[in-house]
């Protein structure tokens, strides 16, 4: 670009007024932004938050004890201890998440032939002290009772995909 040219970009302030002309224009439009706390965006149903342990319509646990997402966890955050049951199955005694260890790579879930540990659609679960995110078998299983029709809505809708 010529000297003559430069100087009357310059005078004229031409980035600064596209500038400003870019500013009106976004000016005018409608926000996106979003009032979090009362409204909350879509979420995939592939998403990844808090763990649950899911029950049969008749109430009983999901988990058979097979600990395929304890031997799948790469961050070791879950343990499981079971027992056979007078009916000759295995259930858990003991099943905790340390979610400070869990890196959400959703492998528990993946691993389970039942479907009954899952990650949940639920990402608001913020503590104050580090032992609030020791989950153990009461924590997960309320967890499931309590967003069950999200966990199964989500898991119908990525069937296709499994």
């Amino acid at each position: 670009m010529s000297f003559i040219g430069q100087s009357a970009k310059a005078l004229f302030l031409k980035e600064l007024v596209a500038g400003m002309a870019l500013t009106l224009k976004y000016f005018t439009k409608p926000k996106v932004t979003l009032n979090y706390p009362y409204e909350k965006g879509p979420l995939s149903p592939r998403f990844r938050g808090e763990h649950a342990l899911r029950r049969y319509p008749n109430g009983e646990e999901r988990c058979i004890a097979c600990k395929l997402c304890e031997a799948i966890c790469p961050a070791q955050a879950i343990t499981i201890e079971a027992e056979p049951r007078d009916d000759g199955s295995r259930r858990t005694t003991r099943y905790d998440i340390d979610m400070t260890k869990c890196i959400y790579c959703g492998f528990c879930q993946e691993a389970c032939p039942v479907d009954a540990v899952v990650e949940g659609p639920n990402f608001e679960y913020a503590t104050e002290t580090r032992e609030e995110l020791l989950y153990d078998k009461a924590k997960l299983l309320a967890n499931g009772d309590k967003w069950e029709r999200a966990i199964a809505a989500n898991l119908e809708a990525d069937a296709p995909y499994r």
